[in-house]
């Protein structure tokens, strides 16, 4: 009888630097390129906050039927195509 083979994964580290470094500097990108368009900075941070957050909260408010019925809806209207 053989062995199994155990695969570990292994963690990438220059990935995980790289994810940090993009999290820490995405919102002065945002203010920077906000602040280059003429608007708020922070109504910018408020606004994508409110949008990372908001499928979620929506999805929680509804019931299971209204989302199936939203989901048969859509899908009605991608294969009417």
């Amino acid at each position: 009888m053989a062995m199994q083979k155990r695969s570990r994964k292994r963690l990438d580290l220059n990935l995980l630097a790289k994810s940090i470094v993009d999290q820490a500097t995405t919102d002065e990108q945002l203010q920077q390129k906000a602040l280059e368009e003429g608007k708020n900075p922070a109504a910018v941070s408020l606004g994508r906050l409110g949008g990372l957050k908001g499928g979620k909260a929506r999805a929680k408010k509804l019931s299971a039927e209204q989302r199936a019925d939203i989901a048969r809806r859509a899908a009605q209207v991608r294969w009417h195509k």
